[in-house]
């Protein structure tokens, strides 16, 4: 059964379908992290016209909450569609382990989901019908909602990049959860959720200083602008600050149980101890590197036992490349890591037993000794029983140059978004010559010319720093996507990390369906996210509504 179900996909049917999922979460990736990032900032403003009384910080929070919402619905249409799509485009992969990977997902659906449904509408409509205190709740719940069901999502994901609190009952042949706990509070899962949550923050934050920058260049909602963008400057820098703590956090996780994924995001050929961090390399963005032959990229510039210390808190420590995890290595606690092809082997040997082990199960003539002879095969070769549909060791080995240049995208920007943050408070609060400095420095640079270095906008700042701010939103969401394409296209091939191919995942669907979906989707979402854009811009044109 299991053979026939696997692998006799159409390669077409493969490659679409791993397309159009990719095409719906990079689109859903554009409103969540923006959601998550202005929850916080309306937050803020609210608990000011709480804590003070002032109409004005009133007037800020609708605001700020009017964006909030625009953005909060395209997310939840697209949520919804990426879901769907584990049932249509990836049915063996939700049958294999729908009883685990549904759970989180049910959770969120039943608790998070309701949640912000329920206190969104009192924050929008509750503010001349609940007390102050409560409707500040509201604020704050509908937020952490929101947070929530981040949290549960991404313990799904987290399960698919590290599975555990499971065992695979070769009766039913699916994977059934065994822990409820393991899966949730995974520390896979922890890290990711930090990591991923705090870099949403850094989002919301330079979207709060653009449109506040926006403002100050029309001179209009002067005060809105020049207050909102105090919150945004501080939520930025503590967010961006977190993310650099929590990203070496993930780095370690990442290091631990996907070494594959951290050779390929440093472009790690052959391991060992002492390992520098690639600060740049030259890996040709378009092909695969013949990492067999080569000891190492080439015009390799680095940190020196930086990569050791990051994946092993030990600057001596070892970091296995990506010839040692094909070929075998020892690990740093004295244990040996098999090769990809002993794995390949003991995963075909795992198959097997299990065809057997259900020939004999259901066989009137067997006594009980096939089956339980198998049995007990396939639980000392289950741990490899995903290798068994790798036909290639080189199967194993992800696309390096995407891992390699979005990691180095996402910690570049980061590095900048702390630079930018810190500056912009500099600036904020006037320290002195902190501005005509940069001003004369970008100018000298050619960056500005000289008579915009001397230009001072209405809030003080520099008049070149409104562009400046506008420039970095796109900048942070390349940032938050390229962490996901790391993410991502690190495990594969692998739907589930060791357990599960993507070949051996996806629906027996005809490639053209798929294909053809995913024209459609592309043309859906592209109108969504205009339409998005558009209903933002108008929005953010119209302004507050003053009372």
């Amino acid at each position: 059964m299991i053979n026939n179900l696997f692998l006799n996909i159409d390669a077409g049917t493969i490659d679409w379908s791993r397309a159009q999922f990719a095409l719906t979460a990079i689109y859903h990736w554009l409103f969540v992290p923006l959601t998550l990032g202005l929850a916080v900032i309306m937050g803020i403003a609210e608990t000011k016209y709480y804590r003070t009384k002032d109409e004005f910080w009133k007037t800020a929070a609708k605001f700020w909450q009017k964006l909030f919402g625009v953005n909060f619905a395209m997310g939840v249409a697209t949520g919804i569609i990426l879901e769907f799509e584990f049932g249509t485009n990836w049915s063996n992969y939700s049958w294999f382990v729908g009883d685990i990977f549904g759970a989180p997902l049910a959770v969120e659906g039943i608790v998070a989901f309701f949640m912000e449904s329920t206190f969104v509408a009192v924050m929008f409509f509750g503010w001349k019908k609940v007390s102050p205190g409560f409707h500040l709740a509201s604020t704050w719940l509908t937020g952490l909602g929101a947070t929530i069901s981040a949290w549960w999502i991404l313990v799904a994901n987290a399960w698919m990049q590290y599975p555990v609190g499971c065992e695979f009952n070769p009766d039913t042949m699916r994977n059934e959860m065994v822990s409820f706990a393991e899966v949730a509070l995974s520390p896979f899962a922890i890290d990711k959720f930090c990591h991923t949550v705090i870099s949403s923050w850094i989002i919301g934050a330079i979207f709060c200083v653009a449109v506040c920058c926006w403002y100050l260049m029309k001179r209009r909602e002067t005060k809105l602008a020049t207050e909102s963008m105090k919150i945004g400057a501080w939520v930025g820098l503590i967010a961006a600050l977190l993310a650099g703590a929590t990203g070496h956090k993930s780095a370690q996780s990442v290091a631990e149980v996907q070494p594959m994924k951290l050779a390929a995001m440093e472009a790690l050929y052959n391991g060992g101890t002492d390992q520098g961090l690639s600060v740049v390399a030259w890996v040709n963005p378009f092909c695969q590197p013949d990492y067999e032959s080569e000891q190492s990229a080439p015009l390799k510039l680095e940190m020196p036992y930086a990569l050791s210390f990051m994946a092993t808190e030990d600057f001596h420590g070892y970091v296995p490349g990506i010839n040692d995890i094909l070929n075998g290595y020892v690990k740093s606690d004295g244990t040996i890591e098999p090769s990809v092809d002993e794995k390949i082997a003991r995963g075909k040997q795992a198959i097997q037993a299990l065809k057997v082990y259900r020939e004999a199960k259901f066989a009137s003539s067997d006594d009980g000794s096939t089956a339980e002879a198998n049995l007990k095969i396939l639980k000392e070769n289950m741990k490899y029983f995903g290798y068994g549909y790798i036909k290639d060791k080189h199967d194993i080995v992800p696309f390096i140059p995407v891992n390699f240049w979005a990691f180095r995208i996402m910690v570049g920007l980061g590095c900048l978004f702390i630079v930018y943050f810190a500056l912009l408070l500099l600036m904020i609060y006037k320290v002195p010559y902190i501005s005509i400095i940069i001003r004369r420095l970008l100018a000298t640079v050619g960056i500005l010319p000289e008579t915009a270095a001397d230009t001072e906008g209405i809030s003080g700042l520099p008049a070149w720093h409104y562009w400046a701010a506008i420039v970095m939103v796109p900048l942070a969401y390349i940032a938050s996507e390229s962490g996901w394409l790391v993410a991502e296209f690190g495990r594969q091939p692998w739907t589930i990390q060791d357990m599960l191919p993507t070949w051996a995942a996806v629906s027996d669907l005809n490639a053209g369906s798929v294909a053809l979906t995913f024209i459609l989707f592309l043309i859906l979402f592209t109108t969504m996210l205009a339409v998005e854009i558009n209903i933002l811009l108008k929005q953010i044109k119209k302004g507050p509504d003053h009372e």
